[in-house]
């Protein structure tokens, strides 16, 4: 049939594995609602989702960045990302009636999901906010491109790369790295992964889990087994504690 050979054309092609499983899932409901087209629904299996973990910066990478940053909005606008752990396209749509320098908070309003969520920015913060105001002075949102409209989250992520190459990092990094960042150093902190969960605007707690696995704090505290078992060889031999891996077995 017709549907089976496009089913073979599409899966055959190089797709993201989220792209094949949502084609599964509408042949799937097609097949559901048209038996007559003879296609076996038990046997069309979803591929698995990867897991990828996401990429961070160190706590002095963050620093680096914002220190490197000389333009005042460009600097204000990544300081805030990291503080607040924001998705470029909820610092984009931020209005200005939404920011509470008292209380050091934003309202995060409508987000993914239709979600309406409160966080809270850094001391730290507060005095690049007050010179971001005092000099661009945006009249609706925090960040404003031209003629008052939305700022384009194109330029946030080019103006991003280029700073990081003046802070010599090397790694990838998107606006989305700087959330990440702020997910992980959360964790690392000790703030509870519900918290994290609340803060960053999940749904489901399996998405705010994976950052437990990029832990660098806690991954460099972990003993590596050949080091304990040198120390036990070692211990053992206490005639010969200078035993080196970089020197042959005599």
């Amino acid at each position: 049939m017709k549907i089976h050979l496009n089913c073979k054309q599409i899966l055959g092609r190089t797709q993201v594995i989220s792209t094949h499983r949502q084609f599964v899932s509408a042949i799937k409901l097609f097949a559901n609602f048209k038996p007559e087209c003879n296609i076996d629904n038990l046997n069309l299996q979803r591929p698995k989702k990867s897991i990828k973990l996401p990429n961070v910066l160190s706590q002095e990478e963050i620093i680096d960045l914002i220190r490197c940053t000389q333009n005042l909005k460009h600097r204000a606008i990544i300081a805030l990302l990291y503080s607040c752990g924001l998705r470029v396209s909820e610092l984009i749509n931020l209005k200005l009636t939404n920011i509470n320098i008292d209380r050091k908070q934003l309202f995060i309003e409508n987000s993914k999901g239709r979600k309406d969520r409160y966080v809270s920015f850094a001391n730290s913060f507060i005095p690049i906010l007050n010179n971001y105001f005092l000099s661009y002075r945006p009249k609706y949102y925090f960040v404003e491109g031209v003629k008052d409209k939305k700022y384009s989250a194109e330029s946030i992520r080019q103006f991003i790369k280029r700073n990081c190459k003046l802070a010599q990092i090397h790694k990838p990094v998107t606006p989305h790295t700087l959330r990440h960042s702020y997910a992980t150093h959360l964790l690392e902190n000790g703030v509870d992964v519900r918290y994290i969960q609340s803060l960053l605007g999940h749904a489901r707690p399996e998405t705010t889990m994976i950052y437990t696995h990029i832990r660098r704090k806690y991954l460099m505290q972990i003993s590596n087994p050949l080091d304990t078992a040198l120390l036990k060889t070692r211990n053992a031999d206490k005639t010969n504690t200078n035993i080196l891996l970089s020197r042959n077995y005599k």
